[in-house]
């Protein structure tokens, strides 16, 4: 499919199950492969990227495409580096290719591992051959990919307990923090201290479990709430006290205009008015609310300024340089500060006529950028199917909604 144009509703009626964490979910079958490979995950996500991790799990497999998905390739790593007589190469999407891992591989080395480049130094597609390791202290940075460290600290209790310390400034703590309590929930208990994270040796011991719904998926229907008026928004299968970081999306958009409240039924989502003041904020623990969040200011008016944004370089795509171009589309002049920040003090351009927003293989650029036909009829998102990386129903929920979803 080429593109999908938008028809937006006068008012959003929607009551929607989201689709189950990925983040929590690729966790939990990891850990559910290092304690045996047996036991029952209710509710596991059905998405391009736990369905890699899934494929690259399965014990026969010598040669593993996980495609787009981050989470799968640097997990992945870790536990067949970790799996005596396991070899295999794992490989991914072009842009896979270009997204760094040798923090990753080389704290794995100095585990012991077996891993080499098929490429270039530094980046998939890797070549490795398992072996027993052993724990040991290492030293990694802490703003690079918070994968790097939760593939890690799973690892370790098998290995002999290690302590990874943490330089510079520690970006998306809360997945690390995510990764401590699920490692806790199956036996074994580490701590995460200041930038210190210390792990025992230990057995992990299976509970069966659920996912919880996905707090990131909830933020486009908050998109939705806060630009919508009228509209009357339930969003179910999410947990009020969640172990995502991205649970703070009801934070963060009370002061764009949305208020969230859990009843029986759900979390109802209402629009409230709010003063247009400037939007400040430290997305540092929230990286992927960082679209969705820019493009609601911009189609409020709202000047903002966004830090904490160091990771999207190394995204799906280089997010920073994506929302830039793509909102220029739309008529908004965004501003890119280094690689940590955006911000905008209204400046506008001038707008394509017929506008069509690209993508770049991103399912949070498409699904970020969807609302923006409440406020630009008849926009048109290309590459529609990059949905499936995280949230595969996305456009059929649109439409239950009153969305028209017409191809072109």
């Amino acid at each position: 499919m080429g593109g999908i144009r938008l028809t937006v509703p006068g008012r959003v009626l929607a009551s929607v199950w989201l689709p189950s964490s990925k983040s929590i979910g690729n966790r939990l079958l990891l850990l559910r492969a290092l304690s045996g490979g047996e036991g029952e995950i209710a509710r596991i996500p059905d998405c391009d990227d736990s369905l890699a991790l899934r494929r690259g799990l399965v014990e026969g497999a010598c040669a593993v495409n996980v495609g787009a998905a981050g989470t799968a390739m640097r997990f992945l790593t870790a536990y067949c580096a970790s799996n005596p007589g396991r070899i295999v190469t794992i490989d991914g999407s072009e842009r896979m290719r270009e997204r760094p891992i040798g923090v990753l591989v080389d704290a794995l080395r100095r585990l012991g591992a077996d891993i080499t480049y098929g490429g270039r130094e530094g980046f998939p597609p890797l070549r490795i051959v398992g072996k027993s390791l052993s724990g040991t202290d290492l030293v990694l940075p802490g703003d690079v990919s918070s994968q790097y460290v939760s593939a890690l600290m799973m690892i370790l209790p098998t290995i002999g307990g290690g302590t990874l310390h943490l330089t510079g400034e520690i970006i998306s703590r809360p997945y690390i923090d995510m990764t401590r309590q699920l490692m806790e929930q199956m036996g074994v208990r580490c701590s995460f201290e200041g930038n210190t994270v210390t792990v025992p040796a230990g057995k992990y011991v299976w509970h069966d479990c659920a996912v919880e719904g996905d707090w990131s998926a909830a933020s486009y229907w908050f998109a939705m709430a806060a630009l919508m008026p009228d509209s009357d928004i339930v969003l179910k299968g999410l947990n009020e006290e969640s172990l995502q970081g991205d649970s703070l999306v009801r934070n963060l958009f009370r002061a764009l205009g949305v208020k969230a409240r859990f009843e029986d039924n759900g979390l109802h989502l209402a629009n409230t008015p709010v003063c247009q003041c400037p939007y400040f904020a430290d997305l540092a623990d929230t990286p992927d609310l960082a679209q969705t969040i820019v493009v609601v200011c911009c189609l409020q008016g709202r000047p903002f300024r966004i830090t904490g944004l160091r990771s999207l370089r190394i995204k799906e795509t280089d997010r920073l340089e994506a929302l830039r171009s793509e909102l220029a589309k739309l008529g908004y002049a965004i501003t890119i500060e280094g690689n940590d920040a955006l911000s905008w003090n209204r400046q506008r351009v001038e707008p394509m006529p017929e506008p069509r927003i690209a993508t770049y293989h991103d399912h949070r650029m498409a699904m970020a950028f969807a609302p923006a036909a409440i406020c630009h009829p008849g926009l048109v998102i290309e590459d529609p199917e990059v949905v499936s990386k995280s949230y595969p129903e996305f456009w059929e929920h649109l439409q239950a909604a009153g969305f028209v979803c017409q191809p072109v």
